[in-house]
């Protein structure tokens, strides 16, 4: 498949710059396999579960992951954004993104400010760099402090209210970017499902490197995937297997959450296992899925692997002629954007 077969036309006036003032008060369009799709609130997705579904959410919580700081000796601007630490390492090495890369070479030294300092001793296949960072303080206390959210670069202004770019269920700290499907709900939404006995069950997949970058190859089949750490719990797999068993469908929240759950391995008797560990799975159309019976997501960017993603679940052609019933009724797009719903 190429690559353009997932472009669509989006003005650039449909990509949302901030939230919507109740996270619940986006728009869901609800896209069925069979049926008409409909046009609904968010806080309408209660009335498409029932009590043997199972919700499930991941709980990654993002990193104030930007760290402005400057090159020693010459003071030179640089930014830096945190992407993942470096397994197996003996020190304090994370993979980053650096700006302006071409001056972040393996040997510079960067300082941040608050006693945080780092240097860059490698460098990524991707054109990221590795940072060994040192602190005279608590490292993860250090850059909650003077790093900023790192927010796309398509978002031009700054938030009011960082807490915005967290889910509200957001417990384990460790993402560069939000998966941002679970933006819209809020502790009442979640509340009504529960009490609808709707299963909520959690994951943790830390958004990196492999949900955001760009695809820079024709073809699809020739894009290969940043790896993401993820833990699927011993009860959350249980979960999962219960809801399966008894008929129930697993109601997937963000293509991450798809790939976590997608990634697991399958018992004999086509159970899920739990596991920690890195997936860098690569979803497009063809893919024949395992788990995920639901999805809800947000609008995604062009020619990007999301895309593709719902593409694979939902249908090539019905997910681009939503994406242009989107257009034409003014959805909003990307990170602060309105949601659908696919079954």
């Amino acid at each position: 498949m190429k690559v353009a077969d997932f472009d669509y036309y989006l003005p650039r006036v449909l990509i949302a710059q901030e939230p919507s003032e109740r996270r619940d008060e986006s728009r869901l369009m609800v896209v069925p396999r069979s049926g008409a799709i409909e046009h609904r609130m968010f806080r309408d997705l209660v009335d498409y579960l029932d009590r043997r579904d199972a919700l499930v959410l991941n709980d990654t919580r993002v990193m104030r992951a930007r760290l402005l700081g400057s090159r020693e000796g010459t003071g030179g601007k640089v930014e830096v954004l945190l992407l993942s630490k470096t397994p197996d390492s003996d020190h304090n090495d994370w993979e980053v993104l650096a700006r302006p890369g071409k001056r972040a070479q393996p040997g510079t030294r960067l300082v941040f400010g608050a006693g945080l300092s780092g240097e860059v001793v490698g460098a990524t296949s991707y054109g990221g760099r590795i940072v060994r960072f040192s602190s005279e303080g608590d490292f993860d206390r250090t850059v909650e402090e003077i790093g900023r959210v790192p927010l796309p670069p398509y978002i031009k202004r700054e938030l009011a209210d960082p807490d915005r770019y967290q889910t509200v269920y957001a417990t384990k700290r460790g993402s560069a970017a939000a998966p941002t499907a679970g933006l819209h709900f809020t502790p009442d939404l979640l509340r009504s499902i529960a009490e609808k006995g709707t299963a909520i069950v959690t994951i943790t997949l830390h958004v990196g490197l492999g949900t955001f970058r760009p695809v820079k190859v024709e073809t699809v089949e020739e894009h290969e995937m940043h790896a993401e750490h993820f833990t699927v719990s011993e009860e959350a797999a249980e979960a999962v297997n219960r809801v399966k068993a008894g008929g129930g469908r697993v109601v997937a929240v963000g293509t991450t959450t798809v790939r976590t759950l997608e990634s697991l391995p399958i018992a004999d008797d086509g159970r899920i296992c739990a596991a920690t560990g890195w997936t860098s799975k690569f979803i497009y159309p063809g893919y024949r899925f395992r788990v995920v019976d639901a999805l809800v997501t947000n609008f995604h960017l062009p020619r990007s692997t999301l895309l593709m993603l719902v593409c694979a679940f939902g249908g090539y052609e019905r997910v681009l002629s939503a994406y242009r019933l989107a257009v034409k009724e003014r959805y909003r797009f990307f990170s602060f954007g309105d949601a659908m719903l696919l079954f």
